[in-house]
């Protein structure tokens, strides 16, 4: 699914007040989407106004630094650069207190162990009992993580060659005006990604799908799988923690 409000922009690099006026323009719709989708998985304390700001600042950045030479669009770049000034802003607040980010810390070293010694992700009740708690617990932990280290979270472990992480969005979207090596870049990434998401559990296969490729709302997939959108959220959690820990032990083999 396309984000809004960027489809028909400049292309090229801006040379002219009135240039960079339309581009933002042109992608303020895109800016409030992406930043809509990114606090429906973050405490209500973080403000959408900031995200948005930071979005802004990230559309900016890229405008400022996009290169038409490279094998990328600028919609892609642009999309790219946005999410990542959102991101940083996240990380930026230190908002989630000591003991969450020890939580997420220990359930993704779980994770890990589970997918090292069983050559597949961990159930639920593997996890808990790992842990040393049960399955009520371990629902409450996934609840607590949501949000927590965003980039930690949303980076599944594969990078560019200047060094920016990619999200699994960036991975899961598709770019036609790639070049050749891109291409080939792109295909490696997203084949090891595949092969991640292959082991994904089912549920987690689908919210991951709906999430990423169909982008849908959270809300919107719990209605489609009947469950709700707090549900979907620690679906959504255990999701990204079985793929860190699988793309782990694939780029390592």
């Amino acid at each position: 699914m396309q984000t809004p409000g960027s489809s028909s922009v400049l292309e090229a690099p801006c040379t002219t007040a009135a240039d960079r006026e339309r581009l933002i323009l042109a992608y303020a719709p895109t800016i409030k989407y992406v930043a809509q989708r990114l606090a429906s998985r973050l405490p209500a304390s973080i403000a959408l106004d900031d995200l948005i700001q930071a979005g802004v600042l990230g559309l900016i950045d890229a405008i400022a630094k996009y290169d038409p030479s490279r094998d990328n669009t600028f919609k892609t770049y642009a999309e790219f650069r946005i999410r990542g000034a959102m991101l940083d802003a996240v990380r930026s607040l230190d908002w989630a207190p000591r003991s969450i980010r020890q939580k997420e810390r220990t359930l993704a070293q779980a994770y890990a162990t589970l997918e090292r010694t069983l050559g597949r992700p961990g159930r639920d009740e593997e996890v808990a009992a790992l842990l040393g708690i049960d399955l009520e617990e371990l629902d409450a932990w996934l609840t607590q993580a949501r949000g927590v280290s965003l980039g930690s979270l949303e980076t599944p472990g594969l990078g560019t060659p200047d060094g920016d992480a990619f999200t699994l969005h960036d991975l899961l979207a598709t770019d036609t005006a790639q070049g050749p090596e891109a291409h080939v870049e792109a295909h490696q990434r997203t084949t090891l990604l595949a092969e991640a998401i292959e082991a994904l559990p089912q549920q987690e296969k689908v919210v991951i799908a709906l999430y990423y490729h169909e982008e849908l709302t959270m809300k919107e997939i719990g209605q489609v799988l009947d469950v709700t959108e707090s549900r979907v959220s620690q679906i959504h959690t255990k999701a990204i923690f079985h793929l860190r820990s699988t793309l782990t032990v694939l780029l390592d083999a």
